[in-house]
């Protein structure tokens, strides 16, 4: 879906092309990524991504798959369990005019650590004066702040930037995983280049998944469409919200060493302080399960067993219980379960 009240584009790349025939547009918080991603590279096709890690594992492949080349820098700081700030504005410092610069709107996964308004206005400022693109992923809107809260970051983006690519997803606010809806919003230079990229738009989905299933956006729309199912609807993101922010705090208050940042943090997914041999021992000892990197469905955890959880955390803090290293079996399981 293209906004009508494109602005000025920079001078760094051509108007959107056009090429075209309709298509549907709604595949999920994936299927927008990726258009997004084809239509950059379709005009500029030696525009970069740059990416901070660690990041939502499929955010490289699927651009990749685009043709375009990923270019990484630290995101995320392991000792603060905070941005790293100064390595995001230097890789915008080195990024080339016309690159495309990954973001995560909100709760950024996998670490959950979120950048403050100041530092949302700067990196605007930054990406401004560096021609850059910028590309949003705002696949958890609602879950750290509230829905309007969750979008400041974006909307100083909009407000400073020419041109932007905003990837949303439906599979976690409104509960349809399953059902692959979500959108892509684009912003760009005027109303002439809107419909050049939605026409671009529409081919391109027509040849990536032709036409996709109906079903999540029309609970999509009766929910919005209807003023006591959006409430009720709200209501329910409040509540889910509150609940991880609970858990978040139950975590930060635990005397576990490292994990005082997680209650500052927002969103599903937080990076426990662990060593690989320390999460291999809690599989074997105690049936508890995580990606080896340390990542965490904070959203997998509740009342009836953080205790349990914790626990085993505290359990596998003694050097005798660990173990040196991960067997092979165990780092299979954990590549496997990078979703």
């Amino acid at each position: 879906m293209a906004s009508a009240s494109w602005r000025r584009c920079s001078q760094t790349c051509p108007p959107w092309p056009t090429a075209g025939f309709p298509s549907s547009r709604r595949r999920g918080g994936t299927g927008a990524y990726r258009l997004g991603l084809e239509l950059a590279a379709f005009r500029s096709p030696a525009s970069r991504l740059i990416v901070g890690t660690p990041t939502w594992p499929n955010h490289i492949p699927v651009a990749e798959r685009a043709g375009l080349r990923s270019v990484t820098y630290r995101h995320y700081d392991p000792a603060t369990g905070t941005v790293d700030f100064d390595a995001m504005m230097e890789a915008v410092s080195d990024a080339r005019p016309g690159d495309l610069f990954l973001l995560h709107g909100c709760c950024h996964n996998p670490t959950g650590a979120a950048l403050s308004p100041a530092q949302w206005a700067e990196l605007a400022d930054a990406l401004l004066e560096a021609k850059l693109l910028p590309l949003i992923d705002l696949a958890y809107a609602g879950m750290a702040r509230g829905l309007v809260e969750d979008a400041a970051g974006t909307r100083c983006l909009l407000d400073r930037l020419p041109e932007a690519i905003i990837a949303i997803s439906c599979s976690k606010s409104f509960g349809l995983y399953s059902e692959r809806t979500g959108m892509l919003a684009v912003m760009a230079a005027s109303p002439s280049a809107a419909g050049a990229c939605r026409l671009t738009a529409e081919t391109f989905a027509r040849s990536l998944w032709s036409n996709p299933p109906d079903h999540g956006a029309a609970i999509v729309r009766t929910i919005l469409g209807d003023e006591g199912m959006r409430a009720n609807w709200l209501a329910e993101l409040d509540a889910m919200r509150h609940r991880l922010a609970g858990i978040r705090s139950r975590l930060a208050a635990s005397g576990l060493p490292g994990t005082e940042p997680i209650a500052a943090q927002e969103g599903l997914f937080a990076m426990m302080p662990f060593d690989s041999g320390r999460i291999a021992a809690m599989r074997e000892k105690h049936a508890v399960y995580m990606d080896m990197s340390g990542r965490i469905n904070i959203a997998g955890l509740n009342a009836g067993n953080i205790d349990r959880f914790l626990h085993a955390c505290r359990d596998m803090s003694h050097p005798a219980n660990r173990r040196a290293e991960p067997n092979s079996s165990l780092r299979d399981v954990a590549s496997a379960t990078q979703v």
